[in-house]
């Protein structure tokens, strides 16, 4: 269960990063060009949210439940703070998340309060652009502390 889990989890970050960029785009192309705010715009920011709570699930599942190494980790946490490799994966990484989550969410309700077009683009391309932002710092690239496969299985 535990791979599986994983595996779909890793997997599951570039549907994350894909409608992130659907929404930046629609977003900057709002700004730019001055369009009201559409149904489709709206779409892709509430999928934008849906897609970082099913992944926060999906982790936390996997942090608190599953993986032997966050239980490890746990057992001895002075020990995990210095192992930089530890301490991203059982502190950094999910407290990334979390305030990408909670970015996101700040950012959809501000859009919903908002009454102009131009207004809630503007706050689509700043909410979801900081949230972007740290979601790629907080994502365990190769070649990183704790760094992870891009394609979990596949060797790359």
């Amino acid at each position: 269960m535990y791979t599986l889990l994983l595996t779909v989890h890793s997997y599951f970050r570039w549907i994350v990063l894909l409608v992130a960029l659907l929404v930046l785009v629609r977003a900057l192309m709002g700004v730019t060009q001055r369009r009201p705010w559409t149904p489709d715009d709206d779409k892709a920011v509430k999928w934008f949210g849906m897609s970082l709570d099913i992944q926060m699930l999906l982790g936390l599942i996997i942090y608190l439940f599953l993986s032997p190494f966050t239980m490890s980790a746990w057992s001895d946490i002075g020990a995990a703070m210095r192992d930089p490799t530890t301490r991203f994966i059982v502190i950094e990484h999910q407290f990334g998340m979390i305030i990408a989550l909670a970015l996101a969410h700040i950012g959809r309700a501000r859009i919903r309060k908002s009454l102009e077009g131009a207004k809630k683009h503007k706050t689509a391309l700043i909410f979801m652009g900081l949230s972007l932002l740290v979601i790629l710092i907080s994502i365990p690239w190769p070649g990183r502390p704790g760094g992870r496969e891009l394609f979990r299985g596949l060797g790359m």
